[in-house]
């Protein structure tokens, strides 16, 4: 096996927007931590004229470096795959690995239709998407408290702990109306829930995370405040932390945790399972 370089280049070819293909690169690529990839997503590639382009990249691409590129493909159309796989590259083709073996197991041919993974912008899948992210948006931090009635899930931790990036993700991703709700000082010295959160307990899932590492977070925020400080993100945390689980409220440490594994343990445990959209 040939000594691998410590650096690859990655295009992800796609005749839509190549979210789908790139998030699958992710997944596959990450199982080769001792290599660094460069990727660069080529989105619309969708008619011959485009193709020629991308092949004309990849190939000067495969020139300047001595070796070919990698290239994860969700091309449809076979002409204009063909055109990119005449190129001088490693192509992946996600489309073609799988389609085929569907094709003979369900005894029916696929449509071959380009974008039809993100079709239906007028679909009741779609506005259910954008209703979702505009409730995650306006339930931020704490807003608009009346509204906490029509959450599917309400996040609750301190502040910079992670709540907003996780409902937004599950807004976008899967259509959960997110709010989320922050834990501070006040809390802690009352020693319960806000009133505003206690209507809503079965709908609670908490996130926390270490000290040190929020310290980190909320120095790039307020540099050398005592909100920032050492001593006040342990106070919070334990706090937050102790409050939790007087209030048997489930939650997670976000310290080393993915945004998308911290949302599958929310849909999980509160059990809000979806198709993401």
């Amino acid at each position: 096996m040939q000594t691998p370089s410590q650096q690859r280049t990655v295009f992800i070819v796609s005749d839509g927007t190549g979210i789908t293909a790139e998030t699958f690169s992710h997944s596959v690529l990450s199982q080769f931590e001792q290599v660094k990839f460069v990727q660069t997503r080529l989105p619309f590639v969708d008619t011959l004229e485009k193709a020629c382009q991308v092949a004309e990249r990849i190939d000067q691409t495969a020139r300047e470096q001595g070796q070919p590129p990698i290239v994860f493909s969700t091309l449809v159309n076979p002409e204009i795959l063909m055109r990119v796989r005449q190129a001088n590259c490693t192509l992946l083709d996600l489309f073609g690995t799988f389609v085929a073996p569907l094709e003979q197991a369900l005894g029916v041919k696929s449509s071959h239709s380009v974008g039809r993974s993100h079709t239906g912008a007028t679909t009741e899948k779609y506005r259910n998407r954008i209703e979702a992210i505009n409730f995650s948006l306006a339930h931020d931090d704490g807003q608009f408290v009346s509204g906490l009635g029509q959450a599917d899930v309400i996040l609750v931790g301190v502040s910079r702990c992670g709540k907003t990036p996780t409902s937004l993700y599950l807004a976008m991703q899967y259509a959960i109306k997110a709010a989320n709700f922050p834990l501070i000082p006040d809390d802690f010295e009352r020693g319960t829930l806000p009133a505003t959160l206690a209507p809503h307990r079965d709908k609670l899932f908490g996130l926390s995370i270490q000290p040190e590492r929020l310290a980190e977070v909320r120095h790039e925020r307020r540099p050398d405040s005592v909100y920032a400080s050492l001593q006040q993100c342990r106070y919070e945390v334990a706090e937050a932390e102790r409050l939790m689980r007087r209030e048997g409220i489930a939650w997670l440490s976000t310290t080393t945790k993915s945004i998308e594994e911290i949302s599958t343990t929310v849909l999980q445990e509160v059990k809000l399972e979806r198709g993401s959209y």
